[in-house]
């Protein structure tokens, strides 16, 4: 892409953006983006670098705060989510933590889904508690829970949609109005569905999370986490991330640039495979109860044809039985890969209760859903017929 030309970066679709916006050439005019592998940079004189460190001149200071393969990767994966500014961190959790200290102060109050990431429960809930943060978890779906949770000190709604690993879906736009209106802010975990398929931005939240790790990269290689919302916010983020240092590594958002070149065309292949297992598996005599954001039976059908473009890759189901009968259908498969994991184009087959949500507490496991007889896929690019043989093997 010339430099010197001016675009109309508006009028480019998201296939286009994922491949061709925010990178700039370096002197050698390379046509790939350039892995810039530094630890600091250099200055022309003493009073660049004042510059440069005062912030009168734009341009590289550190790599832990200023790096242009990082960059390269903020502005493009903001540019895909509709965000003013992106700041990359060194994984999903650290971007979840980074915004939350850098928009949060002791004594504020949080209102969380229930539905999330077990990690993301912990944090809220035995980290961000010693420094004053109280939060308070709900039903994702219950408005009403929702609006009662409010107090005096509410900052900030936090959710995952769809989540993780039931797929419930939540109502973006509806609780926007609802955290608006006592002027808190909304926090979206974008991870499942990735800006092809979802733009919470677009429908009124606040900030978005990405662990780029899943899908952004997807194909297992390496760690990274994004935050991105308004400039406004995005300063007080950054600022947080400058000091403490849990930063994106030049490496790894190289890694994520070419992983965002094939991210269109993976979503939409995922999602049809997910689909196409998710009916499949509905049929089964063997399966009490199938969780996708893509069929027609899902209680909210009506508010993700609005929300969302697909279902996503990630589904999960109830074997008939318990924890005994689902290890049976995990231990049998030869394709699938047992992991924690998702997002990748290799399927993945997860266990929950023991694995991503083992670390919460059994009562609080049980009130989201999470049974021991619930199994996690993470469809991949493999045959759809070989992944249907190796669940039946089960």
């Amino acid at each position: 892409m010339s430099n010197n030309q001016q675009i109309n970066f508006a009028d480019w679709q998201d296939e286009t953006l994922a491949i061709r916006y925010g990178y700039h050439p370096t002197q050698e005019g390379e046509h790939g983006e350039a892995m810039i592998l530094t630890s600091s940079f250099v200055y022309d004189s003493a009073a660049q670098a004042a510059a440069r460190f005062s912030g009168a001149e734009p341009g590289n200071i550190y790599s832990r705060f200023t790096n242009p393969t990082v960059g390269a990767f903020e502005r493009r994966l903001a540019a895909l989510e509709g965000a003013e500014m992106a700041v990359a961190t060194s994984s999903g959790m650290a971007a979840i933590l980074t915004a939350c200290m850098g928009l949060l102060n002791a004594g504020d109050h949080v209102i969380c889904s229930r539905s999330v990431f077990g990690a993301t429960q912990i944090l809220f809930a035995n980290h961000l508690s010693r420094f004053g943060i109280q939060t308070t978890f709900v039903d994702l779906t219950d408005h009403q829970a929702w609006q009662d949770a409010i107090q005096a000190t509410t900052r900030l709604f936090f959710l995952e949609t769809p989540s993780n690993p039931l797929m419930e879906v939540g109502d973006i736009g509806g609780l926007c109005a609802i955290a608006h209106a006592v002027d808190a802010l909304v926090m979206v975990d974008n991870c499942l569905m990735t800006p092809i398929l979802q733009k919470p931005l677009a429908l009124g939240a606040d900030i978005v999370i990405h662990s780029a790790t899943k899908f952004i990269d997807g194909q297992g290689r390496a760690l990274g986490g994004a935050v991105l919302g308004s400039k406004a916010l995005m300063s007080a983020v950054y600022g947080f991330l400058r000091t403490t240092g849990a930063t994106m590594s030049a490496f790894n958002a190289w890694i994520f640039l070419k992983g965002l070149e094939t991210l269109a065309l993976r979503m939409k292949a995922q999602s049809e495979q997910a689909l196409a297992v998710a009916q499949w598996l509905e049929a089964h005599e063997r399966v009490e109860a199938v969780f996708y954001p893509g069929l027609a039976s899902h209680p909210q059908a009506e508010l993700i044809a609005k929300q969302q473009s697909a279902g996503g890759a990630v589904l999960s189901f109830r074997v008939t039985g318990g924890r005994a009968e689902a290890w049976k259908v995990i231990d049998a498969v030869q394709i699938f890969s047992r992991s924690a994991n998702l997002g990748d184009v290799k399927s993945i087959i997860t266990h929950p209760a023991t694995t991503t949500h083992g670390r919460v507490a059994e009562a609080d496991r049980l009130a989201a859903g999470i049974t021991e007889n619930l199994i996690r896929l993470s469809i991949g690019l493999e045959s759809l017929t070989d992944l249907k043989a190796d669940l039946a093997r089960g």
